[in-house]
């Protein structure tokens, strides 16, 4: 059995509140036609670039929750993660865009955004050319049978390498139960079938271990102060009849339900990994 003290944990992380930095974007540089989503490149009034993704797209505020969640879930359980921000889009924003497409993008995008620091020089990870050690590989797959995120896989790792290290990027696809909104207490107790598709489930042979491990670090507090960074803006453009504190309620309970039953998820990796080696 591993030992939590020697894991490279973020102790200080997580104070009494999870504060997001808030940055004015200035300029769109270009899109990033990876997905159905229109992330784009962007400048930020902090002068680094960002690779912001909209509310005005897609699964609108949806996906922005999900990325923030599940974002800040990898970051506090240890993992590389580019430093997420909100990003502010003012009305005049875009007027002078050419594209048609774009610019309706940017219209409906106006307010509160993400972004993602731009990790400049990165390359995509190649499950084929690299190998990566089982111990991470077990703990990705943990992280995203837990926040069911469907979309890690060989066709989208959404996996990079910067600095030699390997970095997590976009977690918008996790959170499933949230688009339909019902019977949420089902979903947080229940197993993950797609987790089969990941691209490392391959490799990742120390479920058990990173399962307790991480059922000892993430505790009910550190999972409140993560959900209370959502803002009141995105939880009421959901359409949802909860009210934004009553949203933040929900997601909190689904994440605590669902830790303390991650016995059912794991298996089920265990199981799909066993169909495959």
């Amino acid at each position: 059995m591993l030992d939590p003290r020697k894991w490279n944990w973020k102790l200080k992380y997580m104070e009494e509140k999870l504060d997001l930095r808030t940055v004015n974007v200035r300029r769109y540089i270009l899109p990033l036609r990876e997905g159905g989503s229109l992330p784009a490149l962007v400048d930020a009034d902090d002068g680094f670039n960002y690779v912001l993704k909209f509310r005005g797209a897609g699964q609108r505020e949806k996906a922005l929750i999900a990325e923030l969640l599940g974002g800040e879930i990898a970051r506090f359980l240890g993992f590389k993660m580019p430093e997420l921000v909100f990003a502010q889009l003012d009305e005049a924003f875009g007027r002078t865009e050419g594209d048609e497409e774009v610019q309706d993008l940017l219209k409906f995008s106006r307010g509160l955004n993400l972004g993602m620091h731009f990790l400049k020089g990165a390359l995509t990870y190649d499950p084929v050319a690299m190998n990566i050690d089982p111990l991470l590989a077990s703990q990705i797959v943990w992280l995203d049978a837990y926040i069911t995120n469907v979309d890690r896989t060989f066709r989208n790792t959404n996996l990079l390498i910067w600095n030699r290290e390997l970095w997590l990027i976009d977690h918008g696809a996790s959170f499933l139960f949230h688009h339909s909104w019902t019977n949420w207490e089902k979903h947080a107790i229940g197993p993950f079938s797609m987790i089969q598709n990941h691209v490392l489930l391959p490799v990742a042979d120390r479920l058990e271990e990173v399962d307790a491990v991480f059922r000892e670090k993430l505790k009910a507090s550190d999972i409140k102060k993560i959900v209370g960074a959502l803002p009141d803006d995105w939880l009421l453009a959901t359409g949802e009849e909860e009210s934004p504190e009553e949203q933040r309620q929900i997601y909190a309970q689904f994440l605590t339900t669902r830790l303390n039953h991650s016995q059912i998820f794991v298996k089920e990796a265990q199981d799909a990994r066993r169909s495959l080696v």
